[in-house]
């Protein structure tokens, strides 16, 4: 005799809600290693999932969950967990391997084909905006352009060594 739970399992898979897992309906890989990333991270500083869970406004459950890949992480919740975690969102990301990488969503849905890639704006990295800051740290405007002719001679050298290569 059926149960609820097994007309709930079919509602499921009629009206789509398995988004984002496995064709077995496991985790998707992405989201594993990125739960992985969040405990890493988390053990490394010796804070709990119950510690972790109050700073981002959840129970230590939904951070189990999250750790385990059981539940996917929302790009704001990402968001929040780099800042608590003090990593950048790209830490989560790191480390994966090509096997991991192409068991994402969109690949398993059948959209295989790579789209271009677009090089990131550098002016939207971490690395740019800690640059500019400790730019503007330094107290002698002579010593400031002094770094800062430095910069530009070395990007040239730089630029001029690549199309030598090239």
């Amino acid at each position: 005799m059926p149960d609820i739970h097994d007309d709930l399992e079919e509602l499921g898979r009629t009206r789509g809600s398995s988004r984002g897992r496995t064709p077995q309906g496991n985790p998707n890989p992405v989201d594993v290693h990125v739960g992985a990333r969040i405990r890493l991270r988390r053990t490394l500083l010796g804070m709990s999932q119950e510690r972790l869970g109050d700073a981002l406004g959840l129970t230590f459950q939904q951070v189990q969950k999250y750790e385990r890949g059981t539940n996917r992480v929302g790009a704001s919740r990402l968001w929040d967990l780099s800042r608590v975690l003090d990593v950048p969102v790209s830490f989560f990301y790191e480390d994966m391997t090509e096997d991991v990488a192409g068991n994402s969503p969109r690949l398993i849905s059948g959209l295989a084909e790579e789209p271009e890639a677009v090089e990131a704006d550098p002016l939207t990295k971490r690395e740019t905006l800690e640059l500019v800051r400790a730019y503007y740290r330094i107290q002698d405007p002579t010593v400031r352009k002094r770094v800062f002719d430095l910069a530009k001679a070395l990007a040239a050298a730089a630029e001029g060594l690549s199309h030598a290569d090239g």
